[in-house]
């Protein structure tokens, strides 16, 4: 769990347990529908923020999934001029919202980038919604990561910065409750994930590359 899903969750608690007293002198059923509705929206609160341990594949040349959801699209198409493939991850609210690195290496950039709310299952929210995006340099070569909100989520969280050298996995922000991440990767990456799939951040193989590369 992260800490900061106690600041959330903790004062739902203790709004439900207040309820409860007030319903158990009063009597009255909206009290207790009340404190039910705060009780279970913690409950979602709370789970929204757990963080599991996850077995981080060893296969040298594999790129994991820096978020749990479903993917909903995988496209060819060019980015900053270069041509890339995109796998765009729906995270819903019930998916676990810690993001990962896909790949070992060096934090290159990272921009945050003002935009609107759309929906994020919509393909135009991969360019127009807000977003922050970061670039890592690997031995599995160039790969970019958005990291975009959607409809509900209004605040994306990065913790790195650039210059910093990540594992394979590691914990590097989160989108809080629900949106969408794409990972755009070398266009010769072999895939091992189609749409309609189910992954999970740190464990799941998107796709494997062919290049070894040196880090700039």
């Amino acid at each position: 769990m992260l800490q900061e899903g106690y600041w959330y969750g903790l004062p739902l608690v203790l709004i439900s347990g207040g309820l409860v007293g007030f319903w158990l002198r009063e009597r009255s059923p909206f009290l207790l529908v009340c404190a039910v509705f705060f009780l279970v929206l913690a409950f979602l609160v709370l789970n929204f923020f757990r963080d599991p341990e996850r077995p981080i594949p060893t296969h040298a040349q594999a790129i994991i999934s820096p978020a749990d959801g479903r993917i909903v699209q995988v496209v060819r198409e060019s980015y900053e001029g270069c041509p890339v493939c995109r796998v765009s991850i729906f995270m819903s609210p019930l998916d676990v919202h810690v993001n990962r690195a896909p790949i070992a290496g060096v934090v290159k950039e990272v921009s945050y980038r003002k935009g609107a709310f759309r929906v994020a299952l919509e393909e135009a929210a991969s360019v127009e919604n807000e977003q922050n995006v970061f670039t890592l340099e690997g031995e599995q070569g160039r790969i970019v990561v958005k990291q975009i909100a959607g409809i509900l989520a209004r605040r994306i969280v990065f913790w790195k910065r650039p210059g910093d050298s990540l594992a394979r996995g590691e914990r590097v922000g989160l989108i809080k409750f629900g949106s969408r991440v794409d990972v755009l990767m070398e266009p010769d990456v072999t895939l091992r994930i189609k749409v309609g799939d189910h992954v999970r951040a740190g464990s799941s193989i998107l796709g494997t590359s062919h290049i070894q590369s040196e880090i700039q």
